[in-house]
């Protein structure tokens, strides 16, 4: 599969446009014996839910669109995406990130390397319909990996009438020359719905508003403004099928998810400006990068009878990745391998999972749910170099959750979790090291400690979550949540195990295999009101934690060669304070405007200073005009500067960012064809992403973008 896919897309385009139009369904349809009832979706979530709650439409994902779906809902308060490069990012919640943030589609949990700060998240941003995003502890519903937050990707309900329907989409960006492609197509049949996509993005190297950036003290050059060798590809592949029948209903998913990336080489090991001269393509891909594929398979199942209902849900993934750089060794006595010898670093994490739960209603106000979550994951690794050693991990809980509704205007909510896990870390020593300090006369003991890479380690530990809120509608307009919680998270293999030069984040990691779990409390309150032109919310957060694990500077000189510091993980109290505040304003004639300001405080009282990666305070106003079938808007985004950092942290300074953009529903024959064209960084202004994978080497992120997104839905239907 080449980007010769891509232009026969160009031909479905105009093979369906003569066919009618599929409008976006933004409402949940129930059908009760022949009754309709229809309630907004986005809005019954927000307004039950006691945890600060925002649900992205699909009209919201389309507008934010970027190919990339962490940056879509980087426009909704609380949220940041940690960047890489101009094609993937990883999500932030309140300054929580990598394994305190869950992602879940179709029900499941998304499972890959997700300590690593140097790729994404392996999805397809064309198959999101509509996203629930909770900000704060999720933990009861989740598990422990959620002390952060959730993100839950949710599909639309299918369609009400039999239809043939799909859309093709089309995308393309001026900054990196973005060339992209998905079809999607549906049948709806009775009380069963099938549907289909195919993505694939091709992208060169990235354009930046600099000529040089820093790393390890010397200064490199970047030719022509482009970032040599983070070009890449994605391509994406989905099925879903659901049914009907009686009082049962069925869902089934599976997708390939596969991405490749370069590496800028100035940035990957030894600096070396040589390796930076252009090649005149600036399309290829070459060494060093990393390639990804995520395989998933997944199945939904529901009985409701009376007052009670039952779910399913069990899941396979397979995520692969590797890492390759032409061969290099830092000891002299290591030879080249004679399979693949540029196989730098290979995980393959195998995870089984399966969750249920029983939830009854119909009692006097009163709504109760257990349920009951398993997971297996199995990683494996290979090639030259060593980071990250094999592990079994297994993890279950059991929970329960109660609710009690007053009416519509006041409802109490709680529950209490139990998990518990087991990993069996392998041990892992490296004969080459040995040898090599034997050359430079180690002493024994210090070969011996030297040497082992990865201690054996066998952990089994377990705790309790829990959490009470309240929901009140003092008057129609008026919202107030408050909710409280105490979560804990499990350490991940790489807090207790790692051990070696990551090129990912440019440092040699190290863990700790006597880290004890996370524990925390945590306390937000959201006040949103709805009336009128006028729409405003609030909600501030603090969250103590006993023991936050973070990657700490040591100070130790890494006995491996070309290290440098050692970064240990290390435990520590910690603070997270802060909140979002959004405004909108119907002024006059489809003219809106919009404020979204959030903050996050963080503290580590032990050394009283600032927890690393922090992100800075940020602002967004935006002014837009909706019309029949068109829309515009433009968008003044503020980033403050941020000097509250750790040791050995970088400060980063603030920028002011202006974005346009404008989208029109052309009619062509019997549909609607969809056109937006938007402008980021209008001014080609040189800034910082605070949390960006390259922020360590001082390279910005990538200049003015022009994007334009042309999608053609298409639908007939079946009599």
């Amino acid at each position: 599969m080449h980007t010769g896919y891509i232009p026969a897309v160009f031909i479905l385009l105009w093979a369906v446009l003569p066919v009618h139009a599929q409008e976006a369904d933004s409402m949940k349809v129930i059908q009760l014996e022949g009754v309709t009832v229809s309630a907004s979706y986005e809005k019954r979530i927000v307004r039950e839910a006691a945890l600060p709650t925002d649900v992205a439409n699909a009209r919201f994902l389309r507008e934010h669109f970027t190919g990339n779906l962490i940056q879509a809902l980087e426009h909704l308060p609380g949220i940041h995406a940690m960047d890489i490069g101009s094609g993937f990012s990883k999500p932030a919640i309140r300054g929580m990130g990598f394994n305190r943030i869950i992602v879940a589609e179709n029900g499941i949990k998304q499972e890959g390397q997700q300590w690593g700060a140097d790729h994404g998240l392996e999805m397809d941003a064309f198959n999101t319909e509509r996203v629930v995003v909770r900000k704060g502890p999720a933990s009861l519903l989740y598990g422990s990996d959620a002390m952060g937050g959730a993100i839950e990707i949710v599909p639309l309900p299918p369609p009400a009438d039999d239809q043939v329907s799909g859309e093709a989409v089309l995308l393309g960006k001026s900054v990196n020359g973005t060339l992209g492609a998905s079809v999607m197509a549906g049948v709806k049949k009775g009380n069963r719905y099938t549907r289909f996509r195919y993505t694939e993005q091709h992208f060169g190297d990235y354009r930046i508003p600099a000529d040089t950036i820093v790393y390890l003290t010397q200064r490199l050059p970047v030719y022509g403004r482009r970032l040599k060798n983070t070009a890449g590809l994605e391509r994406d592949v989905s099925f879903h099928t659901e049914s009907r029948k009686g009082r049962y209903s069925s869902r089934y998913a599976a997708s390939n998810a596969y991405q490749k990336t370069g590496f800028f080489p100035g940035a990957h090991g030894i600096p070396d400006a040589s390796r930076l001269t252009g090649d005149g393509d600036s399309r290829n891909t070459e060494l060093p990068y990393s390639a990804v594929n995520h395989l998933k398979a997944s199945m939904h199942h529901r009985y409701m009878r009376d007052r009670l209902a039952g779910y399913w849900d069990a899941g396979f993934q397979s995520n692969y990745r590797e890492e390759r750089s032409l061969f290099h060794t830092h000891y002299g006595n290591q030879p080249v391998p004679v399979k693949d010898p540029d196989k730098e670093l290979v995980f393959l994490l195998n995870t089984y999972s399966s969750t249920a739960k029983i939830k009854l209603t119909g009692l006097p106000g009163w709504e109760h749910t257990a349920g009951w979550d398993v997971q297996y994951q199995q990683n494996r690794i290979a090639g030259y170099s060593f980071l990250l050693p094999e592990y079994d991990r297994f993890t279950t809980g059991l929970y329960w959750l109660a609710s009690w509704r007053a009416e519509e205007k006041f409802s109490v909510s709680g529950g209490v979790r139990y998990d518990c896990g087991y990993i069996n870390i392998r041990g892992y020593t490296d004969a080459y090291l040995e040898a090599w300090l034997d050359e430079r006369g180690y002493g024994d003991e210090a070969m011996e400690r030297y040497k082992w890479r990865s201690y054996p380690v066998k952990r089994q530990s377990g705790d309790f979550s829990g959490s009470l809120g309240i929901v009140w509608h003092p008057g129609d307009a008026h919202l107030v949540k408050v909710n409280a919680g105490r979560s804990f998270r499990l350490p991940g293999a790489n807090e207790l195990a790692s051990n070696g030069v990551h090129h990912g984040t440019f440092r040699h990691e190290q863990g700790d295999p006597s880290l004890s779990s996370e524990q925390g409390w945590q306390l937000d309150a959201s006040y949103a009101f709805e009336g009128g032109r006028v729409v405003f919310s609030v909600s501030p957060f603090v969250s103590w934690f006993e023991n936050y694990i973070y990657l700490k500077p040591t100070g130790e000189w890494s006995v491996l060669p070309h290290a440098g510091q050692i970064y240990r993980y290390t435990e520590t109290e910690a603070v997270f304070a802060g909140g979002e505040i959004t405004c909108g304003i119907d002024l006059f004639h489809g003219l809106n405007y919009t404020f979204i300001g959030e903050y996050v405080y963080t503290a580590n009282p032990a050394e009283r200073i600032p927890l690393s990666f922090s992100p800075p305070a940020s602002m967004r106003n935006t002014l837009a005009w909706e019309g029949k079938g068109m829309r515009a808007y433009v968008e003044l985004q503020r980033i403050a500067a941020q000097h509250r950092v750790a040791r050995n942290e970088d400060p980063t300074p603030g920028a002011s960012l202006l974005h346009a953009g404008a989208s029109v529903h052309i009619p062509s024959g019997r549909t609607r064809v969809e056109c937006t064209l938007s402008i980021h960084n209008v001014f080609n202004t040189k800034y910082y992403n605070h949390l960006s994978f390259y922020r360590k080497v001082e390279i910005p992120e990538p200049g003015r973008n022009f994007q334009v997104l042309i999608k053609i839905p298409f639908k007939s239907k079946i009599k």
